[in-house]
């Protein structure tokens, strides 16, 4: 049975124009995914399955600009293509279901794209990177220049992780091979309208991005908050390699987007997961952004 597409959902800034693209999903451990938190709890938010994995989206954006420019950005790549049998089986990966061909879907060349960010290189986050082509990982945007920060960088190709299989080589060599790496020192600009936020603690080289339009912003959060229920100071991952500094990223990432009235766009989120931060006494509430 076929089944009809759904509608991009697309968000104006002014001039720029945000469409949230899937990267695919996946499943992953609930008690890993919520760190400290008892079970009893995050299972009434995002129940788990009898393996005790949760449901999880891989969101990613195509950043378009309504005056001439040369540039096509995409931030964030998904989980990619590239995995075994067992990998799939344990994941819970369709390698079918990624980032191009819902590119394609939109009528995206993937020639076209002019740079690639990404938050950090865990394989859910950079596994679009690459694809296979006549049994070898070719880089999927071949004229793109990819933003992500040195210290990323560098603790990826060190496999500076909690878990083996964490960061991939074979989504770091072909960008090696076209000499396409740019590495970032800070939070200067990327592209015009776009630039880094750092919001170290789930890697030590972390970074969200910030989309700024004429009219709005909007801010990629990445896994400093990967779904909507980790809205609260103490909900963070097991995965987190620095519990502590995630935190303060968090409400760092919270307040840029409330203080400038922005679009937070949450990267794991399933459900709806573009919202707008508001504060209430002394934090924030999420609500669904139009």
């Amino acid at each position: 049975m076929q089944t009809t597409p759904q509608t991009p959902r697309r968000y104006d800034l002014g001039g720029c124009t945000i469409t949230l693209v899937s990267g695919g999903s996946l499943k992953l451990d609930g008690g890993a995914m919520f760190g400290i938190i008892p079970k009893p709890l995050w299972n009434r938010l995002t129940p788990a399955d009898e393996r005790n994995r949760i449901q999880l989206a891989c969101n990613c954006l195509l950043v378009e600009w309504a005056h001439e420019t040369d540039r096509r950005v995409i931030v964030e790549t998904g989980h990619g293509p590239q995995y075994g049998e067992k990998e799939q089986e344990i994941f819970a990966i369709d390698p079918t279901a990624w980032l191009l061909p819902q590119l394609e879907a939109l009528g995206v060349d993937p020639a076209t794209i002019t740079d690639v960010v990404v938050s950090h290189l865990h394989f859910d986050h950079c596994g679009g990177l690459t694809r296979e082509r006549d049994g070898r990982p070719v880089p999927t945007f071949p004229n793109a220049r990819v933003h992500v920060q040195r210290r990323e960088f560098e603790d990826a190709r060190a496999q500076f992780g909690m878990m083996t299989q964490t960061y991939r080589e074979e989504s770091y060599r072909p960008i090696d091979e076209i000499n396409a790496w740019n590495l970032l020192d800070g939070e200067e600009a990327i592209v015009e309208g776009i630039r880094p936020l750092l919001t170290p603690g789930h890697t030590g080289g972390h970074h969200s991005i910030i989309i700024a339009g004429r009219d709005r912003c909007a801010v990629f959060g990445g896994d400093v908050m990967p779904t909507r229920h980790h809205l609260g100071p103490p909900y963070g991952m097991a995965y987190d390699l620095f519990p502590l500094e995630n935190r303060a990223s968090k409400e760092k990432l919270l307040k840029t987007v409330a203080d400038r009235d922005g679009l937070l766009v949450i990267d794991h989120e399933p459900g709806t997961p573009v919202v707008r931060v508001t504060p209430e006494g002394d934090y924030y509430t999420l609500t669904d952004a139009t």
